[in-house]
Formats: structure tokens, C-alpha cells, sequence
């Protein structure tokens, strides 16, 4: 029986090429030898397409692989826009549909998503770009006590996100912001434990099924796990976290309600943080998780007992079965 050939789609214009870099790499090393013929797909910075280290067109694509996986991360490729282009020409892929990944990657929609399944998210006010950063930072002032959390709308990894404790470093802080997306929020900054929890779909007889919340502590000049504490090996992260029953349930409730929310597919992973008196608060979801040595869903699913091949052939398994 000839091998499924599996093109794993990596790099991308985002600001987190090399992440997805990683992930591509984890990935092409653990698609089980047997039954699957990986393919390396490299899209660069600029947009040109490589497979196996040689110029390709997209559009060899439908011919040269049966299935894409879905390595990208951050605009292009959790966006939505890889997905309406694998779309148009009938390749399967894994992961979630353009409209989910689009939700979910605009984290002012997803709040009102949230909402839907009566999911608590932070105090926050959304801005386009064109709007003065004194205006700005006057109206979050009246509105939002500090500090504040200013991110981008539509990035991942906590790519240019920002804590502020003083007004008078909002403007800067909302101008770099616009220098990343043209649209921003500016949330309460939540104190509290770390968390997040991934999730996956038709696993282990759930529809879908979560894995255990991990803990993280940055380290304490970090306010918060920012994309040098994610990857740079400096927060101290346990899994499972070291939650009483109640939290950790409500964590994995909390994680499965978002997935469904957002109408995400085959795998996902929301970040929390846990107020000592206010309850917890879900942040954001992440429709493409990372899947590198540091990344936190396959921390879990060591924690689970769930080999890394396994689950990959799993999350293949799942894309072609809609097709």
C-alpha cells in the first residue's frame, strides 16, 4: 500500500516564522515512517514557495502531496488566508476551516464568541489604527483601571503585546502596537496564576477531549508569559499544573467551551489567567498551537501518555476524514 504523502507546511510572513519553522520540524520528524511520506513546504518571508529545497509553484501542490499539515502560525497561516487558498484547490488540511481560524485570531470577535458560552474574558477596548494614541490612552484611562495589557487584534505568541502600569506609557505602547496590526486591544492586565489547556478533537472516546492544564510562572522580571518566556526557555511551566480538582476542571471546561465557541477543528489550546477572587478569565485561544521541543501541547500529551507520532497521525486522520 503506497504511503500517504503529507506536505507539512511551515515558515510563513508572520512574525513567527521561526517558531513555525519548529513546529514543521517536530512534525516531520514524528509523522510515523510507515505509513506516512513527509514532504517539506517551506513558504519564505517574501512568499516564495519551496518543497524539498526547490522552487515550487503553489499550485503543484494538489499534485505533489495528498494532504497538507498545517504547520504555519500568526498571520497567513492561522488567519484564515491559507485556508481559503487550500480551499480553492481542493487540498485537505489539518487543522481548523478559514472562518474558525480568522475568529479566533481576532481576539476582539472571539470575545463576543466567548460570551456565547458565558466564558469570562478581561475588561477591554478595541481601536483601529487612525485613531490618536492620547485619545487612546485618555479613553482607556476613563474606562479601565490599570495596568493594562495593549496587543495586537490578530497575532499569536504574544508578539508585540504589552503590559503598562502608568499612564503616561500608554501612547507608546498603542503606537508600537499599530506598528504590528491596525487593530489593537487594550485589556484590564489580570493578576493571577498562569494557565492554559489544550484540547482535542474525537480523542480517547470524547468528542473532544481535554488535556491537562499546565501551570506557568514566568520568571519574575516578566509580567506575563511573553514570546521570550514561551520560547526562550526561562518560565518554570508544570503539567499538570499544580491546580486543586475544582480550578482544573473548570479549566478544561473552560477549554473545551472555547474550542466549541469558535467552531475550531482537530486540536486547540486557550490560555488562562486565574484571579485569586474573580474567578478565571480566558485570554485567547490558539487555533494552531505550536508543536516544537518547548511548545506546551506536546507537554501535555506527555503528561497524557500520548505518544507524539500517535497524535499526529491522529490529527491527519481527522483532516482527511472530511474530505
Amino acid at each position: 500500500m503506497a504511503k500517504l504523502r503529507v506536505g507539512v507546511l511551515r515558515g510563513g510572513p508572520s512574525a513567527e516564522y521561526e517558531v513555525s519553522l519548529k513546529t514543521g520540524a517536530f512534525v516531520l520528524s514524528r509523522l510515523p515512517p510507515e505509513k506516512y511520506q513527509p514532504r517539506d513546504i517551506l513558504l519564505t518571508r517574501e512568499g516564495e514557495w519551496f518543497m524539498e529545497g526547490l522552487p515550487a509553484s503553489p499550485e503543484r501542490l494538489r499534485h505533489a502531496v495528498d494532504i497538507v499539515f498545517n504547520a504555519l502560525h500568526g498571520s497567513y497561516g492561522e488567519d484564515g488566508q491559507v485556508q481559503r487558498y487550500l480551499d480553492s484547490i481542493g487540498l485537505p488540511y489539518t487543522g481548523s476551516r478559514a472562518f474558525a481560524s480568522a475568529l479566533a485570531m481576532n481576539k476582539t470577535l472571539s470575545k463576543e464568541y466567548y460570551s456565547t458560552e458565558g466564558l469570562k474574558t478581561p475588561p477591554a477596548l478595541a481601536f483601529s489604527e487612525g485613531t490618536p494614541e492620547g485619545e487612546i490612552a485618555a479613553m482607556v484611562f476613563r474606562k479601565i483601571g490599570p495596568p493594562w495589557v495593549v496587543k495586537p487584534a490578530d497575532n499569536g505568541s504574544s508578539v508585540g503585546v504589552r503590559v503598562v502600569r502608568f499612564l503616561k506609557d500608554l501612547p507608546a505602547a498603542v503606537a508600537a502596537a499599530f506598528t504590528i496590526a491596525k487593530s489593537i486591544l487594550v485589556e484590564e492586565f489580570i493578576r493571577g496564576r498562569e494557565a492554559t489547556c489544550g484540547v482535542v478533537d474525537k480523542y480517547r472516546g470524547y468528542d473532544i477531549y481535554p488535556l491537562f492544564p499546565i501551570e506557568i510562572v514566568p520568571p519574575k522580571e516578566r509580567p506575563f508569559f511573553d514570546y521570550e518566556a514561551k520560547y526562550g526557555g526561562i518560565s518554570e511551566e508544570f503539567c499538570p499544573g499544580r491546580f486543586d480538582e475544582a480550578t482544573k476542571h473548570s479549566l478544561q471546561d473552560m477549554a473545551v467551551r472555547a474550542h466549541k465557541a469558535l467552531g475550531l477543528s482537530d486540536y486547540s489550546r486557550s490560555d488562562f489567567m486565574i484571579h485569586p477572587t474573580r474567578g478565571i478569565f480566558i485570554l485567547e485561544t490558539n487555533s494552531l498551537p505550536g508543536l516544537t521541543e518547548e511548545s506546551l501541547v506536546p507537554k501535555a500529551l506527555a503528561a497524557a501518555g500520548a505518544h507524539p507520532s500517535h497524535f499526529l497521525d491522529h490529527i491527519v486522520t481527522l483532516a482527511l476524514e472530511r474530505r
